[in-house]
């Protein structure tokens, strides 16, 4: 066992001692963050989201998709007390959850862009495989910071790109210490007093070392570390004299550097095209500092991001506005989760399940009484989130009952589709695979590629793509066991409505639902499989429906 690895137990172990959590690491912990939230809490809170505003919004969280009406149908007749702790573990050990998480954690790391030589399905496979066994992100993190291109963690090296020094240290810098320190590197930032230009030559100097080499062996690409030099030397455009730094977290003091004989600097010599490899690697320091325990600081941007992804706001917010001008709204409570996910070893599952678990997330999205509105930052209601581009599709598959038949659908390898011209309307044809869909629920919904996706930003576009989208459209005929063709095969009113509120929206309809439903049936007998697919068309395009709440 490691240094770290031993201060790491003993760090748990500490923690585990002073607090009994349920199953191992988390019985107290969803009531600390309730107690957080109501110390903080200066007016009335929201209930208790029903079952079926909950099944639906743990759904989506885990899976990336609404549940099937035969779920919903059994989860509301449950009567058990334990079935949202059941519900959560079931979802949490699922591929579904792996897999929807490889997702997330791809759009957030790569930016919807395809970086480096490392193919996407083997990326897409190595976050599913972390995140299916007991994931810990600070050894995730590690592994892609640190990764070279060698052994079974090459798949890693996609987070790195090609290795550009800069676009490198923006995106450490950003999404693992909450830091946007792009200003930073001509001067210091001109808001922020404390993000000076050494915090960003800093980390720039950790990763001067890494370039791109092609081994003429196997003729693969590898991101290796070259001998260079100590210090980075920068100048601020605002000053005539420059400074110097070595590598550092903002902050913090500068790494210690071994002092090598000449002639001893490297442990292996070059060989097939890639250079020799150093003693010292200070990327590896990095991916080793930035992880370390002692770091609060990434542990608490870690809670911070993973909080917002579930509650739909971070503790501070912006995420990556991390500074002592923009204090988190419930500091407490962030120290006490940082503290709490170390202990866990950064258990990404132990913490998304007690996040999870807490009053704070299984809310009620409905105002309380007597409130018209509710400041997002009190967690006093539940936050309404926009569905992802790739929720939203599986979810809209899912609830016209294309899903199985759309996902098998495979484009012929001699064709390729003309995207521009399926939104320019030159292009008449429908896209003929699931990942073409996909494509263009992506530039519909999601932001451009190397966009953070931090904020969902709402345009016309997007409702006229709902309404008026040839490929939905088709969805919302009748084909072979879809939603329509089974709505059609139903006589009563009270059964359709039933049946459609189920699939769309994972809820039984109110009686006046059902009453405007007979209603728009009766005036369109003549017309009756087109009436349905506008009723299924007009649940699908609510707000209900486009919002995880």
């Amino acid at each position: 066992m490691s240094v770290g690895m031993k201060t790491m137990s003993l760090i748990a172990l500490a923690f585990t001692l002073a607090t009994p959590f349920l199953k191992g690491a988390d019985s107290q912990l969803p009531s600390l963050i309730d107690s957080h939230i109501s110390a903080r809490s200066d007016g009335s809170i929201s209930p208790r989201s029903d079952d079926a505003e909950f099944y639906r919004r743990a759904h989506l969280d885990l899976t990336g998709i609404i549940p099937r009406e035969s779920s919903v149908r059994s989860f509301l007749a449950d009567t058990a007390p334990g079935k949202r702790l059941d519900l959560i573990d079931k979802l949490l050990s699922s591929d579904d959850f792996a897999r929807h998480w490889s997702d997330l954690l791809s759009v957030e790391l790569l930016k919807r862009q395809d970086l480096g030589k490392v193919p996407l399905d083997q990326w897409t496979a190595y976050l599913f495989s972390s995140l299916k066994k007991q994931p810990r992100w600070d050894i995730m993190v590690r592994e892609m910071i640190a990764a070279n291109g060698q052994g079974p963690e090459r798949p890693a090296m996609k987070f790195l790109g090609t290795g550009g020094h800069h676009r490198m240290t923006e995106d450490i810098a950003r999404l693992f210490l909450g830091m946007d320190l792009e200003c930073a590197r001509c001067h210091d930032h001109p808001s922020v007093k404390t993000w000076e230009q050494a915090d960003y030559w800093g980390l720039y100097a950790y990763l001067s070392w890494t370039k791109a080499a092609t081994n003429t062996s196997d003729k693969k690409e590898y991101l290796v570390e070259v001998l260079g030099k100590r210090e980075i030397e920068y100048q601020s455009v605002f000053a005539s004299v420059g400074d110097a730094t070595g590598p550092r977290l903002p902050g913090m003091k500068e790494a210690a550097i071994p002092a090598l004989a000449k002639g001893q600097e490297f442990s292996k010599p070059a060989g097939n095209g890639l250079p020799p490899v150093p003693k010292f690697l200070p990327r590896q320091q990095l991916a080793s500092d930035l992880t370390s325990p002692k770091n609060l600081v990434f542990a608490r941007n870690s809670v911070n991001r993973f909080w917002a992804r579930l509650l739909g706001r971070g503790l501070v917010h912006p995420l990556d506005q991390t500074h002592s001008a923009n204090p988190p709204s419930h500091p407490k409570l962030l120290q006490a989760l940082a503290g709490k996910f170390i202990a866990s070893e950064y258990d990404l599952k132990w913490l998304i399940r007690s996040i999870m678990l807490s009053e704070a997330y299984q809310r009620s999205s409905r105002l309380p009484d007597g409130a018209s509105s509710v400041p997002p930052a009190s967690y006093r209601t539940a936050t309404p989130r926009a569905l992802t581009p790739e929720q939203l599709l599986a979810s809209v598959l899912r609830a016209t009952g294309n899903r199985q038949r759309v996902m098998a659908m495979k484009t012929p390898a001699d064709v390729k589709f003309d995207r521009r011209g399926y939104f320019t309307g030159t292009n008449k044809e429908l896209p003929r695979s699931y990942t073409e869909i996909q494509a263009i629920f992506n530039q519909t919904f999601g932001r451009p590629p190397g966009e953070p996706e931090t904020e969902f930003i709402p345009g016309l576009n997007q409702s006229l793509f709902l309404m008026n989208d040839r490929l939905l459209l088709s969805w919302l005929e009748p084909n072979k066991g879809n939603l329509i063709e089974r709505l059609g095969a139903l006589k009563e009113p009270g059964k359709i409505a039933e049946t459609l509120y189920l699939n769309v929206l994972s809820r039984l309809p109110e009686e006046s639902e059902v009453a405007e439903l007979e209603a728009y049936l009766e005036k369109n007998t003549e017309r009756a499989s087109s009436a349905l697919g506008e009723l299924a068309w007009a649940l699908i395009n609510s707000t209900e429906f486009r919002l995880s709440h």
